[in-house]
C-alpha cells in the first residue's frame, strides 16, 4: 500500500459510469496568463492564437537596442520572438514558434508608426506599456506614437487593430527582420487595401539549411491607404565599383510601386493622414503552399468579420478547448499555472494544412492533400514522455491525427520523423521517438490507424543500418547492445539508452500484434543499456567499442547543457535513472530497494536533478516503486510544482519544449503520471486540487468523466482500493479505454 506521511489528507476517485457528460458551464480562460513561460528561457511568447493555430500576432522586442533589451536575438542563442524583460518592441510577428530551443520563423513583421515613413526598425521600434495578454488576445501601448496595438488569430490567419491618433501614420510590414537565420523574401502591394508576398524560413538549430522554404502571406487592410510603396536595403558593395554607385547600401524607397521586389531587407507601408482618431485593422492570411492558399485561408476564416468578431470567436474555441479538464479548490495561482500549462499544450503541434487541405510534403517538394489535419511541429524527443500520453487521454482526436500525419510523413519521406518542422526533418537530438509515440497511442486503445505500417516503419528505423537517419551508429548498436564513445554518435550513453526505449516500445506493440519472436528480440534488446553500468561507480557511464570504460569519465560534467563525451545535454547523474522501461532491473543492478533508495536521494541532494530537461522528468515518481517509501514521491513532485512553477514570467523551469514541460505539471497537479513510454500505466501522486474532473471524449471512451476527490481527513498511512480492492502495486494499468469504476485513496 502507498503511505504519505506528513503531507496531505487522503484522495478518493471516483470514475463515472455515467452515458452522457454533464455540459459544464465553467469558464477558464480567467486563469489563462500568457506571459507565464515569457522569462527564464521559457520561449513561450504572450501573443494571440487560436487552439493549434499556424498563425500568431507575438510582439517582437528581441531586436535592437541591447540597452534596451538585453536578450537580443544575434547576442545569444535566442529562441523566441518575446522575452518578458526586454523593453524595446519593432513590430508583430505572425508566424511564430512556442517554447522550442533553437531560433526560427517569427517573420512577416508588422509596425504601426506616426510621423514620417522610417523603415529602419532601429529608428522605428518603441518601449511600451499597458501590456495585457489573454487567450487568443494581446494588446499593448506604443509610448512613441500613442498607438494602441491589439491583436487576435484565427487558425490561419493573424488579425491587428492599430488606433492611430490623427495625423500622419503608417503600418510597416518588414520582411527583412525575424527570428530565422534564413534569408530572403519578396513583396508586391496589390492595392491601397492589400499586400501579398512570402517570406523564405528554415534552418532550424541551424541543421538541414538546404532545406529552407516560404511562408507566403496576404495582408488586408480597412482602411484604403492614401499613399503606398515599398522598400529595399541592398548589399553594400567594397571596392573601386563601389565609387560609382550612389545608391551603394542605401534604403531605397519606391513610393506607388506596384511590381514585385525581391531581397533580404525589404518591405512594405501603408500610409495614412487621419484627420481625426481612427482605427485599422490589419489581417494577414498565411500558408506554406501558396499566395493564393493564403488569400483563401483569409477569405475563409475572416473574411469580413470584425476583430471583435474574430476575437469572441476564438476565445470560445480556447474555452471549449480547456474546459476539458475542470478543477475546485487551490489557490488561484495554482489554478492559473494549470490552466495556463494546459493552453501552452494545445499550441504544437500545429495545424499545416490550409483551409482547402493542402500542404507541402516532406522531403518531395509537392503538395499533399488532406481530409483532416495535417500537423507539424514535433519535438518528439521531448513529447514521447509524457505530452503524447496526455493528448491522448484528453484530446483522443487530434492524437491521431497527429499520428496519421507522422504516417503521411513516412509515406512522403520513407522515415518516421524525428524532429518535423513545417514538412522539413530537421534531425535536432537523438533516439527514436516517433517509435514510442506511435506504440505508445496503440496501447492505449486509440487503433484507429494502420498499424501494420506503423509497425512496418518502426522496424525500418530500428533495422535498416544504411544511412539510417534516425538511429545513427545502429549497427555498432546491435553487434554490441551499445555505441562507443570513441565513434561518430554524439552522446553515446544517451542515444543507447534512447534506443532500449524505442525498443522497449516495438518489443510491447510486437506483443499486442502477436510477433513473438518480434518480441522476444526487441524485449532482450531494450536492456542492452545494463552494459553500461559500472559497478564500481555506480553510473551507466561511457564505454569504448571495445569494452574498455571511457579514462576521462566525471559524472558531473555535461551539466547545464555543457558539451559531454557520453550524454546528450546532460551528465551521468541525470541519465542515471532514465530506464523508464526497466525500473525494477535498475534497482536490482544498484543492489536493491534500499540502495536505489539512496542513490535517488543523493541525486536531489547534490543538486544533480534537472526540471528543465526531459531526461528527469519520472524520477521523483520512482519513490513509488520502493516499497514503504511511497510516500516520498508525493512530497518529492510537490516540492517540485513549488520550487519551479509560478504564475510569473518565469514560472516555467526553462525552456517549455512545444508544452512537455506543461504537461509534467498538468499530471502532477491532477496526481497521476505515465511513467512508462508505450506500457498504458500511470503511478499515483497526491493531487493539488480537492476535485478533478476530467471530461472524457465520447467517441473514444465510454465514460463520460474521470472524478478526483481529494478529501481533508487524517494524515499518515494511506490505504488504496481499486474497485473495492486493496490495490499494493505502484502502478494502474489504463491499456483497456475504459477505466475502473472507482479509485480511492484512504
Amino acid at each position: 500500500m502507498f503511505l504519505i506521511k506528513n503531507i496531505f489528507s487522503a484522495v478518493v476517485v471516483f470514475i463515472s459510469v455515467q452515458v452522457a457528460s454533464a455540459q459544464t458551464s465553467f469558464d477558464p480562460l480567467p486563469y489563462v496568463n500568457p506571459f507565464i513561460g515569457t522569462s527564464n528561457y521559457g520561449a513561450t511568447n504572450p501573443g494571440a492564437i487560436a487552439p493549434r493555430g499556424m498563425a500568431s500576432v507575438s510582439p517582437f522586442n528581441v531586436a535592437g537596442r541591447i540597452d534596451l533589451n538585453p536578450l537580443e536575438k544575434d547576442s545569444q542563442w535566442l529562441s523566441n520572438p518575446y522575452v518578458h524583460e526586454n523593453q524595446f518592441l519593432t513590430g508583430f510577428s505572425h508566424v511564430n514558434m512556442s517554447g522550442v530551443g533553437c531560433p526560427e520563423l517569427g517573420v512577416i513583421i508588422t509596425m504601426p508608426t506616426t510621423g514620417d515613413l522610417e523603415t529602419d526598425h532601429i529608428k522605428y521600434g518603441t518601449t511600451y506599456s499597458e501590456e495585457t495578454a489573454e487567450a487568443g488576445y494581446y494588446a499593448v501601448q506604443l509610448d512613441k506614437y500613442k498607438v494602441k496595438a491589439e491583436a487576435t488569430a484565427s487558425t490561419r490567419a493573424g488579425v491587428s487593430r492599430y488606433s492611430f491618433p490623427a495625423g500622419k501614420s503608417n503600418v510597416l510590414l518588414n520582411l527583412g527582420l525575424g527570428l530565422t537565420n534564413e534569408q530572403g523574401a519578396m513583396v508586391r502591394v496589390v492595392s491601397p487595401n492589400e499586400i501579398e508576398g512570402m517570406r523564405m524560413v528554415g534552418s532550424f538549430c541551424y541543421n538541414n539549411a538546404e532545406a529552407a522554404y516560404p511562408v507566403y502571406f496576404v495582408a488586408k487592410f480597412s482602411k484604403p491607404a492614401d499613399d503606398f510603396g515599398v522598400w529595399k536595403t541592398p548589399y553594400k558593395y567594397e571596392g573601386l565599383e563601389s565609387q560609382w554607385m550612389g545608391y551603394n547600401g542605401k534604403t531605397r524607397i519606391k513610393k506607388g510601386f506596384t511590381r514585385e521586389v525581391v531581397g533580404d531587407s525589404i518591405g512594405a507601408y501603408m500610409t495614412y493622414d487621419f484627420a481625426t482618431p481612427q482605427e485599422v485593422e490589419v489581417k494577414i492570411g498565411v500558408s506554406y503552399v501558396s499566395i493564393e492558399n493564403a488569400r483563401e485561408n483569409l477569405e475563409q476564416e475572416v473574411g469580413d468579420a470584425t476583430f471583435e468578431e474574430v476575437l469572441a470567436e476564438t476565445q470560445q474555441a480556447w474555452k471549449k478547448k480547456l474546459q476539458v479538464v475542470e478543477v475546485e479548490g487551490g489557490t488561484e495561482d495554482e489554478k492559473t499555472i494549470f490552466y495556463t500549462a494546459l493552453y501552452h499544450t494545445q499550441i504544437h503541434p500545429n495545424t499545416l494544412n490550409d483551409v482547402n487541405g493542402e500542404y507541402p510534403e516532406i522531403a518531395t517538394g509537392r503538395i499533399g492533400k488532406t481530409d483532416g489535419t495535417r500537423y507539424t511541429t514535433f519535438s518528439l524527443w521531448d513529447t514521447y514522455r509524457n505530452y503524447h500520453q496526455l493528448m491522448s487521454l484528453l484530446y483522443p482526436e487530434e492524437q491521431l491525427d497527429m499520428v496519421r500525419s507522422m504516417l503521411e510523413m513516412y509515406d512522403e519521406n520513407g522515415w518516421l520523423p524525428k524532429w518535423e518542422l513545417n514538412s522539413t526533418e530537421t534531425f535536432t537530438m537523438v533516439g527514436d521517438p516517433a517509435t514510442v509515440v506511435l506504440a505508445d497511442t496503440y496501447l492505449r486503445g486509440l487503433t484507429d490507424f494502420d498499424v501494420e505500417k506503423a509497425y512496418g516503419a518502426m522496424l525500418k528505423s530500428a533495422l535498416d543500418t544504411t544511412n539510417n537517419p534516425l538511429r545513427p551508429g545502429l549497427k555498432e548498436y546491435i553487434d554490441n547492445g551499445y555505441l562507443g564513445v570513441d565513434g561518430d554518435v554524439p552522446g553515446p550513453v544517451s542515444t543507447t539508452q534512447e534506443y532500449n526505449i524505442a525498443d522497449y516500445a516495438i518489443a510491447q506493440l510486437a506483443k499486442k500484434l502477436g510477433k513473438k519472436e518480434d518480441y522476444k528480440q526487441f524485449l532482450k534488446r531494450s536492456l542492452s543499456y545494463k552494459k553500461l553500468y559500472n559497478p564500481e561507480t555506480k553510473f551507466i557511464q561511457p564505454k569504448n567499442s571495445d569494452g574498455r570504460w571511457f579514462a576521462e569519465f566525471d559524472p558531473l560534467a555535461g551539466a547545464n547543457f555543457a558539451h559531454n563525451p557520453g550524454y546528450i545535454e546532460g551528465n551521468a547523474w541525470q541519465y542515471l535513472f532514465m530506464v523508464p522501461h526497466d525500473i525494477n532491473g535498475l534497482k536490482k543492478l544498484m543492489g536493491g530497494n534500499k540502495k536505489f533508495e539512496a542513490r535517488l536521494d543523493e541525486l536531489f541532494e547534490k543538486d544533480q536533478f534537472d526540471m528543465a530537461n526531459e531526461p528527469d522528468f519520472a524520477y521523483g515518481y520512482l519513490y513509488n516503486f520502493i516499497p514503504g517509501k511511497e510516500y516520498k514521491a508525493s512530497e518529492k513532485i510537490h516540492e517540485l510544482i513549488a520550487t519551479y512553477y509560478k504564475n510569473a514570467p518565469d514560472g516555467i523551469p526553462g525552456n517549455d519544449d512545444t508544452g512537455t514541460m506543461s504537461a509534467w505539471v498538468i499530471y502532477s497537479m491532477i496526481g497521476i503520471y505515465p511513467i512508462t513510454p508505450a506500457e498504458p500505466v500511470y503511478t499515483f501522486v497526491v493531487p493539488t486540487f480537492n476535485k478533478i474532473i476530467l471530461h472524457l471524449n465520447q467517441d473514444y471512451y465510454e465514460n463520460p468523466e474521470l472524478i478526483i476527490v481529494k478529501d481533508s481527513i487524517s494524515k499518515g498511512k494511506l490505504k488504496i482500493e481499486v474497485d473495492g480492492a486493496k490495490f499494493t502495486k505502484p502502478l494502474f494499468d489504463l491499456s483497456k479505454i475504459n477505466f475502473p469504476k472507482k479509485i480511492k485513496f484512504l
